[in-house]
């Protein structure tokens, strides 16, 4: 079976892998590109058989067109549509999922067809699991970022395209993160927990560590998304926080690549964790194998702090 695929744009980057990603279903792509010149160029770089360019005004965020574009998708009746991770062409997916009647499903490593279905590996909990789910019907994917090459193939011929419904009317308003406000994309030093803590209420155990290295407190994934320990805003990784402080420390992570993503700029990364295989451990500059209800109270008082 070949499933032909349509790819929703509002971003430049990534789209050689999404693209790749698309091919492997065997039917013809089509790249919807929804912003400037320059983005359409890119999307065509990636060597779709199309690319459909929606032109948005200086200021005219790509979100505006996420009904229109969607009502156009939905009408063109596709398969599979993807989209990349950042959120204005996740919002265009949104809309194009909805007439589909697709399903939804985020995260997404790979796909391929198999008899009548369609067969997607994604990210879950956190990293820590590839989980494989097949669908039956129309197929909404959001693709994990990926920097595959741009294949040697000749650019797609670029076609302005206008929807037929005009774009809505979207005000713009840019803030800082509360995370940013709180100072962990600012923080000198940042103390990150993950699944090695027990319990919300053991965040205790951690806070004389922060207010001896005059930390902030990040977490991994899953502490925010599934558990709700932590606020949402200090969740670091690929689609969390981007941080560089002097000194990351990691407590019960394990160390998957989209947390790392998140603090690769970091001077230091160091890490205590029960097991030894922890993959953290092959990037950390320093490394504990330990228990961290016993490691923290210790690095605590070597700090010169008195334990909680």
């Amino acid at each position: 079976m070949t499933v032909d695929t349509w790819l929703l744009a509002a971003a430049g980057t990534h789209l050689d892998g999404a693209v790749a990603a698309a091919r492997t279903l065997g039917g013809r792509v089509t790249v919807v590109a929804v912003g400037p010149r320059t983005l359409a160029e890119a999307a065509a770089a990636a060597a779709p058989d199309e690319v459909r360019w929606v032109e948005t005004p200086d200021g005219e965020p790509a979100e505006a067109w996420a009904a229109a574009v969607g009502a156009e998708v939905g009408a063109a009746a596709p398969r599979v549509v993807l989209s990349p991770t950042d959120p204005a062409s996740r919002a265009l997916l949104a809309a194009a999922a909805v007439p589909l009647g697709a399903a939804l499903v985020s995260r997404v490593l790979a796909l391929r067809a198999e008899d009548d279905a369609l067969v997607v590996d994604r990210v879950s909990l956190g990293g820590a699991v590839v989980e494989t789910l097949a669908v039956s019907g129309p197929l909404a994917a959001v693709l994990d970022d990926s920097d595959d090459a741009a294949p040697a193939a000749p650019p797609a011929p670029v076609t302005a395209w206008t929807p037929a419904a005009a774009p809505a009317a979207v005000q713009v308003k840019r803030e800082p993160a509360p995370g940013a406000a709180a100072g962990v994309r600012d923080a000198a030093r940042v103390v990150s927990v993950g699944r090695g803590l027990r319990s919300k209420d053991d965040l205790a155990v951690v806070e004389p560590l922060l207010a001896a290295l005059g930390a902030e407190l990040g977490c991994s994934m899953p502490v925010a998304d599934d558990l709700g320990w932590v606020p949402k805003e200090r969740y670091v990784g690929r689609s969390g926080q981007h941080i560089a402080p002097r000194l990351y420390l990691a407590l019960g992570i394990s160390g998957m690549p989209q947390h790392m993503e998140g603090v690769r700029d970091a001077k230091v990364v160091a890490a205590v964790n029960s097991d030894p295989a922890a993959p953290i451990f092959r990037t950390a500059d320093y490394g504990v194998v330990g228990d961290l209800y016993e490691v923290v109270p210790a690095l605590v008082r070597a700090l010169g702090a008195p334990p909680a």
